[in-house]
């Protein structure tokens, strides 16, 4: 059997074991057992589709046995498989730190029997929109990850999860109806939203035409990227949920985004036609992003804003416009996805272990807890770009990158990037200096006003409460997963240069999806203006 065949199941199996979860809502346990189960196969079959795909061009299934244009493609290439890989990983280490801060609550803070289902939804739509070869499959998959997010951000139903809750919602619906109108345009002008069929056709639309499209797409997709000046929902958002569900956010929901604005980039509207405003975006993103995380205090706050600001690394590799971009894109987006998550999940055990995120009011973190510090300390140097880490190698990747294209923005992009590298470390050192570093009794007294008011409103989250074993080590695993990075970088990135690859030749796209039907594929080449 082929096994690309089986591609259907990454999303499939997911979807059933939501709903066979929320059957057993009373049944908290099998709940678990399932989700683990069900996340377990998919992340194997994810690597076995990775593998499969490692050194060859593009697979795709055609579901029900329609052909392409007319009916469901997926699409599995090295970019596709290996997002879904990451996702699949964070996923199930997010999903053992959640359980265990359930099993050592046993309260309600994070209704555990709703989560589940709720969760697994979430990761359906991801892998869903990771393998979607048509526009509006991949508007479902953000439309079912979009709906379990909703659920998982306002859980407890508290008043700031709420407010968030309702600016998220907002942004999201908004985002979402830029994105249909968008596709109803696309439709209206060349007959298909099928991927393949629109990277042969839009090429023969007037160029003010295609620019419309064009900027209709990227504006969609940049909301959910969260680029600038698109991104100020998030640090509003993002903190206010549960720390699983934080971490799970801040690592794959805006990749979803940067996913698809690369299709666009490369497969749609190839070309490099918007050069110019995706270097401006991505350097902006970068400076304002880490100018916010600089202001704040709160840890949360301030890892959201960093993830704005690494999210403009990721346009910047996409405006270079070259391979060499491109690849060190891929490999970033991987390392980004596992560091973020990773990050996070380390702030909701200093939640637990200090009561607050607030480093006026931490100190002493170090005494308390070497293993916790340790956590930290290795994901915020990889964050922050030092060597030898994965963040640095992504880095260098990026400005070997413009220097080889040796433009007044590949070099302005370059300056702003290094800057803004040694900014993200001062800011995450400055956390580790107060909360770990610095003796406990130098902090400010945890009950002051700012605390005081903020632990009123939710005082759930400012208790102060040991440790769970699965907590600490899902956490331990994830950061583990980083520095496997940083070790496995050569492969990881020979794969990231077989996507690129593949990205820059859109006709391997087109065959794959098309098949042998050779004439069809001329003749659409010839509507196109030959190749």
């Amino acid at each position: 059997m082929n096994i690309f065949s089986l591609a259907p199941l990454s999303v499939a199996i997911l979807f059933f074991a939501a709903a066979l979860t929320f059957i057993l809502l009373r049944f908290p346990r099998a709940q678990a057992v399932i989700s683990f189960g069900a996340i377990a196969v998919t992340l194997a079959l994810d690597i076995s589709l990775l593998v499969a795909v490692w050194g060859r061009e593009p697979q795709a299934v055609k579901l029900g046995g329609w052909n392409a244009p007319f009916g469901i493609v997926l699409v599995v290439d090295q970019l596709s498989a290996l997002m879904l890989v990451v996702s699949l990983i964070v996923s199930l280490a997010v999903l053992i730190f959640a359980t265990g801060q359930h099993l050592a609550d046993e309260d309600d803070e994070v209704p555990i029997s709703v989560y589940y289902p709720t969760y697994l939804l979430l990761i359906a739509g991801v892998s869903n929109a990771f393998l979607a070869g048509d526009l509006f499959n991949l508007y479902v998959g953000f439309e079912i990850l979009l709906f379990a997010s909703y659920v998982l951000m306002t859980m407890n139903a508290s008043t700031p999860r709420i407010r968030a809750g309702v600016t998220y919602v907002v942004v999201s619906i908004v985002s979402s109806m830029l994105f249909l109108i968008a596709i109803a345009f696309v439709y209206a002008s060349v007959g298909t939203v099928n991927m393949a069929d629109l990277a042969l056709k839009l090429g023969t639309l007037p160029e003010g035409t295609r620019m419309q499209l064009h900027l209709m797409l990227l504006i969609a997709f940049g909301i959910k990227a969260a680029v600038f000046p698109l991104s100020l929902w998030l640090p509003d958002s993002y903190p206010t949920a549960p720390a699983p569900v934080t971490a799970v956010f801040a690592g794959l929901l805006t990749k979803v985004g940067v996913y698809s604005i690369i299709r666009t980039e490369t497969l749609l509207f190839p070309g490099g036609h918007l050069n110019t405003l995706l270097s401006i975006v991505a350097i902006l993103t970068l400076f304002v992003g880490i100018l916010g995380a600089l202001a704040q205090k709160d840890i949360k706050r301030l890892l959201s804003f960093t993830l704005i600001s690494h999210i403009g690394y990721m346009i910047w590799g996409i405006a270079l416009n070259t391979e060499a971009g491109l690849t060190t894109v891929v490999f970033y987006i991987a390392h980004h996805i596992v560091i973020q998550t990773a990050l996070f999940m380390v702030v909701g055990l200093i939640e637990r272990r200090a009561g607050t995120t607030n480093t006026d009011c931490l100190g002493g973190l170090m005494a308390i807890s070497p293993t916790l510090a340790v956590l930290y300390f290795v994901p915020a140097l990889n964050l922050g770009g030092i060597p030898p880490f994965s963040g640095f190698i992504g880095k260098i990747g990026l400005l070997q990158a413009s220097a080889n294209v040796g433009t007044w923005q590949a070099y302005t992009m370059a300056g702003v990037g290094v800057f803004v590298s040694l900014l993200t470390l001062i800011a995450l050192l400055r956390v580790w200096n107060k909360a770990f570093w610095r003796p406990a009794e130098q902090a400010n007294n945890p009950v002051d006003a700012l605390v005081e008011a903020e632990a009123s409103s939710n005082p759930a989250e400012y208790a102060r409460k040991p440790i769970p074993r699965s907590m600490k080590f899902s956490t331990i695993g994830l950061v583990s997963v980083s520095v496997a990075i940083t070790l496995l970088a050569a492969p990881l990135y020979n794969l990231a240069d077989h996507a690129s690859d593949n990205l820059f030749e859109p006709d391997r796209y087109v065959h794959a999806v098309f098949g042998d039907n050779a004439s069809t594929i001329e003749q659409y080449w010839a509507e196109n203006g030959g190749k």
